[in-house]
């Protein structure tokens, strides 16, 4: 089986962002699960490097054009290059092949009567390169979707005739309902085709840096517009327009966009491939964006996470686990450093990473680390059942690329295994001289963390392959065939000691992002500074106090934070039309029953922050010394709401 795999071409207007890094590892965890299978896989990524944006933007930078776009791409590619991105080829729009095939392309196009040439004049965005009606227009003037103004522009130019697939579209969308991924997003690409379409303006004559018009059109003086440009990399990559020679791969199972871009992808691309009589691809799945601990991201507001500081910050395997298991496919998600730590704490340390050094301790103490499978399916059928049960129902999640779903029931293995470890407890098996049971145990938890890291592969895979390295096997489509479809066992083997895989992360680890319009020291730098020797350093003003908002608030409900084991969810009365959520790290001082309707002092003005992937609009006062911890209450009741200070 061929699989093609798909990012979006990364426009060179700056430096990759985490929302790029999102994209791209979603892409690599798909193809490299496909190879794993055993498919024939083709991994495309790249820049997009053509357009009056880019064009402008390297003339302010005081560069040629080509020599800004050579220098942004570079970023892009090495970044990959650095995170182990596992592409097969990195196309850019500047390559000669890509742009005959372009030209190749509208040949064809032009010759089945789909282009004519007319004249154009209406509301152009610079920034998103694209026109728009008025009708769709913010206040007649501004872009609908980056909310910059436009410009009435008006110039000669060739038109893709549009309207004229209008039909063919909502008939293919209606006979391949997953076309558009997730199918949430699939509504309003076929609202905004019934809304009309009109035939597209595919050529510029206001600049000069895009690809130009074949030369039998001796159209010199016009060049392609840069969506039209961009789209075909998808077949110009498989050598379209020059030897086909991977042209067998096509149609693409996926392409991977952001939700910004799906317009393009789901109703120009299809179009274009009808035109030119080539089949469309299986799925345009369309993800969303990334907040920084709730806002929006922005320059201005210094608040841009970088993929590369926080891979250097955190490491970027726990990175990829993070994005891919914090938010479900299609909806927008939030980078907040305080979520990011317990992932790596509560999932990685605490679940996967502790489980394996359990084993190397119990093996090295029982069994002079030798591990052996023979008594495992005697003792611990119920186990083994229960594994197979979640594996046999993985794979669906990654189809639909739900990898968040995937990652929580790939993450039932690990509660399987600590559990039987807590359950049938080696160490007393010991001492009663019940060797085999112990070391059966030991085997199983080795099973389940061989079975597990070849699942877990795709998307942690230099974690995976230490851990099979300490079990003494290789993840390749051979042991994905033995110990996942097979449902084999590992064969006798000496465990490797390793060091532990996750460390606990104390603190944050990355500068806070600065306010917006702010000339402020970061985080991480205010805490080093040197202290002062003045005492009224350290001082507030009142009005400074009082800038913290503190109610009273009744909690009126309590509920464990699942695979926490200091969290608890709280919904608390603080006066408001709604209670708050506030999620709180108590449970190790507190039962449920010693909560639910007490009262407790809520800094309400906080700014809402996620942990463990809820969100929490607030934070409970407390005390804590040697003794333990101490939740700060009125001595006696007060109306919910009630002002504290």
């Amino acid at each position: 089986m061929k699989n093609y795999i798909t990012t979006p071409i990364y426009y060179v207007n700056g430096e990759a962002h985490i929302g790029h890094a999102y994209t791209t590892f979603i892409a690599d965890t798909i193809a490299r699960h496909s190879r794993l299978k055993g498919n024939e896989t083709f991994f495309l990524t790249g820049t997009d490097e053509h357009g009056q944006k880019i064009e402008e933007s390297a003339k302010k930078a005081g560069k040629e054009t080509q020599a800004f776009a050579d220098e942004i791409s570079k970023t892009f590619k090495d970044l990959w290059d650095g995170f182990d991105i596992s592409y097969d080829k990195f196309i850019r729009t500047t390559d000669i092949d890509h742009k005959r095939g372009v030209q190749k392309a509208f040949m064809k196009m032009y010759d089945n009567g789909d282009i004519y040439k007319g004249n154009y004049e209406g509301h152009y965005c610079i920034s998103c390169e694209t026109f728009f009606p008025e009708t769709q227009l913010i206040d007649g003037e501004f872009c609908p979707d980056c909310g910059k103004p436009t410009n009435i522009v008006k110039e000669e130019s060739y038109f893709f005739k549009l309207s004229e697939y209008e039909d063919k579209l909502l008939k293919y969308y209606e006979d391949n309902q997953d076309f558009i991924l997730p199918k949430s997003r699939r509504n309003e690409v076929i609202n905004f085709v019934k809304g009309g379409l009109h035939d597209l303006s595919i050529t510029r004559t206001t600049f000069e840096w895009g690809v130009k018009l074949p030369e039998s059109m001796n159209d010199d003086k016009h060049v392609m517009y840069v969506w039209l440009d961009a789209l075909l990399n998808y077949i110009t990559a498989l050598g379209y327009g020059k030897d086909e020679e991977n042209m067998d791969f096509w149609p693409a199972n996926i392409h991977m966009v952001g939700k910004d871009i799906l317009r393009f992808h789901a109703i120009y691309w299809p179009a274009f491939l009808m035109s030119l009589g080539l089949p469309l691809p299986k799925h345009i799945a369309a993800h969303g964006w990334w907040t920084r601990d709730g806002e929006k991201m922005s320059k201005s507001k210094g608040n841009v996470v970088l993929p590369q500081v926080v891979a250097d910050a955190y490491g970027l395997e726990n990175l990829r686990y993070f994005m891919l298991r914090e938010v479900p496919f299609g909806q927008d998600g939030d980078f907040s450093q305080r979520a990011f730590i317990d992932r790596i704490n509560s999932d990685l340390s605490n679940d996967l990473g502790n489980l394996l050094n359990r084993i190397i301790g119990m093996s090295g103490k029982y069994s002079e680390f030798k591990i052996d499978s023979v008594d495992v399916i005697k003792y611990h059928s119920k186990e083994l059942d229960a594994m197979a049960s979640v594996i046999d129902n993985l794979e669906p999640f990654l189809d639909d690329l739900r990898t968040h779903k995937y990652l929580e029931e790939l993450w039932k293995l690990f509660s399987i295994g600590n559990k039987a470890i807590e359950e049938h407890a080696p160490w007393v098996k010991i001492k009663e001289d019940k060797k085999d049971e112990a070391l059966a145990t030991v085997a199983l938890i080795a099973n389940i963390l061989a079975k597990a890291s070849i699942m877990l592969n795709c998307i942690m895979p230099n974690t995976t392959k230490t851990i099979s390295e300490a079990l003494h096997f290789e993840i390749n489509t051979s042991s994905y065939q033995k110990l996942i479809l097979d449902k084999k066992l590992l064969d006798v083997f000496i465990i490797e000691k390793v060091p532990p895989l996750f460390p606990r992360v104390e603190g944050p680890l990355m500068d806070e992002a600065p306010e917006a319009n702010k000339e402020e020291v970061p985080l991480k730098k205010m805490e080093t500074k040197k202290e002062s020797t003045v005492e009224e350093d350290n001082l507030i003003t009142i009005d400074q106090f009082f800038e913290t908002s503190l109610r009273i608030g009744t909690i009126l409900e309590a509920e464990v934070v699942p695979k926490s084991k200091k969290l608890y969810k709280l919904s608390v009365d603080i006066g408001e039309k709604e209670p708050r959520q506030i999620v709180a790290g108590i449970r190790e001082f507190y039962e449920v029953a010693e909560l639910v309707n007490t009262q407790v002092c809520v800094v309400s003005n906080l700014k809402p922050a996620k942990l463990m992937g809820l969100l929490s609009e607030g934070m409970l006062l407390a005390a804590k010394d040697e003794d333990g911890l101490s939740l700060m209450r009125p001595e006696h009741k007060r109306k919910a709401g009630s002002s504290v200070g």
